[in-house]
């Protein structure tokens, strides 16, 4: 047990010493040393072992002798080891009453006792303790002196008095001993958040807390934010109200304890937002289309802190969830308002719940096709009228005929966007405007172009009206006059019938047209 004390007494002095490397371990752990003790000295550092020179009252006491010596005489003993230097002094005393501090480095928080003992412990009696020259009183138990905890008060010279009783009583002082008390360097520091997680939403508090696990005081703190050269505070605690988002980021503790300074690991402050401004997109662009066609709604929000859910609603009622609401094949039905609502959760636990509700987005789906469909109507030889609707609104139109081969094309009538329904009226048609017309329609910029089906127009010939010649009938009561008479030569000739002005054909039908 004693080696271990002493190896820690070394371990101490050596941490303590800085670039003293060499150093004298007691055994019993007690300065000053008693002689009526038997002590053993230690020479131990980081020199070369065996080649350890003694000293006694700085004469040359012991030449490359051993690392242990067992003391004799009382006196000032060191050692001296090649290339490490020599030791700090240890003394031996053989007097009447002895005043012994731990041999050890006395550290603030430690537990210490101060023994007074006589010389071969004897009796004493009446027993007084001095610290820097003023009687304690009240502190001692007889020849005991007890120092809990250390602290840097305590540090200073002490002594004993008292009766020892021998042969004869006698008054004796003890010799000053010096108390030095350490401070504990610091380690450990640390950092403690509330709420946990350091995550709290925006415009809550938030208490950062610093912690010393080894160290003594008195300590002073200081708060730092990374990116920040400004002092947040002195305190062991630093509170945070109404917390923005410039208060995200990584802070620091350290700690001082006047000789050293200790810092903490980042913590990191993380400030939720709530989300705000929602939004819809969609694709295709335009708020009006048709039916069978596909439209995906995109919701997004400007600002908010993951994670955030969607919810879809139809005409206010809920229909989906996510960001994406894709419609396939869509028809009449899918018409309506649609909205988004964007929500995410803060604070600890999530006990704090936002929303942001997008703008309405109006859909229209047209039914049927966006295409043209056309009507023509065959009014004899001279008219036909040719009637086009067309179902899109603010687009450009054009007509186009195409040859029986249908490989050529040419624009006959461009429109510009007129209210709908769209006319292209053909009048005096010929058998040349026969073939397959059709129209094409594009939006105002341009980016979608659509084009109809193709309708087939023939032009039929009406037949020809075919009068028959009619024998003239003679009246009754035309007779020959009796001087009349008749040439060999003269022949009655049957006369075409002319048709007179009003007279008017009907209409002939492509059925009735002779074949």
């Amino acid at each position: 047990m004693a080696g271990k004390v002493a190896l820690l007494l070394w371990v101490q002095t050596l941490g303590l010493a800085g670039a003293q490397t060499t150093q004298i371990l007691v055994e019993p752990p007690w300065r000053p040393a008693v002689l009526w003790n038997r002590v053993t000295l230690t020479c131990q550092g980081l020199g070369t072992a065996g080649a350890t020179t003694w000293y006694k009252d700085s004469q040359r006491w012991w030449h490359e002798g051993q690392d242990r010596l067992s003391v004799t005489e009382s006196g000032t003993y060191t050692c001296d080891r090649p290339g490490t230097g020599r030791s700090p002094p240890v003394t031996v005393l053989d007097a009447w009453l002895v005043l012994q501090v731990p041999a050890r480095t006395l550290l603030e928080g430690d537990t210490v006792t101060l023994h007074c003992r006589s010389w071969q412990n004897n009796t004493i009696t009446l027993v007084s303790f001095y610290h820097k020259g003023k009687k304690l009183e009240g502190l001692h138990d007889g020849t005991d002196l007890s120092l809990s905890p250390l602290q840097q008060h305590h540090s200073g010279n002490y002594q004993c008095e008292g009766w020892v009783s021998k042969v004869v009583s006698k008054w004796s002082v003890s010799k000053r001993v010096t108390v030095t008390v350490h401070r504990v360097s610091l380690s450990g520091v640390s950092l403690s958040v509330q709420p946990p997680g350091g995550q709290v939403a925006l415009g809550e508090s938030l208490v950062l807390s610093c912690a010393v696990a080894v160290g003594t005081g008195p300590l002073s703190f200081s708060w730092h934010r990374e990116g920040s050269g400004a002092l947040l505070g002195t305190g062991p605690d630093l509170e945070l109200r109404h917390v923005g988002d410039n208060d995200s980021g990584q802070y620091q503790c350290r700690v001082s304890d006047g000789d050293s300074v200790a810092e903490s690991d980042p913590l990191n402050v993380t400030i939720l937002v709530p989300v705000a401004n929602a939004t819809i997109s969609h694709r295709p662009l335009s708020h009006q289309v048709h039916a069978g066609d596909n439209v995906t709604l995109r919701c997004s929000v400007q600002v908010g802190s993951a994670p955030v859910t969607f919810t879809w609603l139809h005409n206010g009622q809920e229909v989906a969830r996510g960001p994406l609401l894709e419609l396939g094949d869509i028809n009449v039905g899918h018409s309506g308002t649609y909205q988004c609502v964007a929500t995410n959760q803060l604070g600890q636990d999530g006990h704090r719940v936002f929303r942001a509700l997008s703008p309405e987005l109006a859909l229209e789906v047209t039914p049927g096709s966006p295409w043209v469909t056309a009507v023509a109507v065959n009014v004899g030889r001279t008219l036909l009228f040719l009637l086009l609707l067309l179902a899109v609104i603010g687009v450009c139109h054009w007509w186009h005929r195409r040859g029986a081969n249908l490989s050529d094309s040419d624009v006959i009538a461009p429109f510009l966007p007129p209210p709908l329904p769209i006319l292209l009226l053909v009048l005096a048609v010929r058998v040349s405007d026969s073939g397959h017309y059709g129209c094409e329609v594009h939006s105002q910029g341009g980016s979608v172009r659509k084009s109809s089906n193709r309708l087939r127009i023939t032009v039929c010939t009406p037949p020809r009206a075919r009068l028959r010649p009619q024998q003239p009938k003679l009246r009754p009561s035309l007779k020959l006059r009796p001087s009349m008479k008749l040439r060999p030569s003269m022949k009655l000739r049957p006369q075409q019938q002319k048709l007179r002005p009003s007279m008017k054909l009907p209409p002939i039908s492509r059925s009735s047209a002779p074949r």
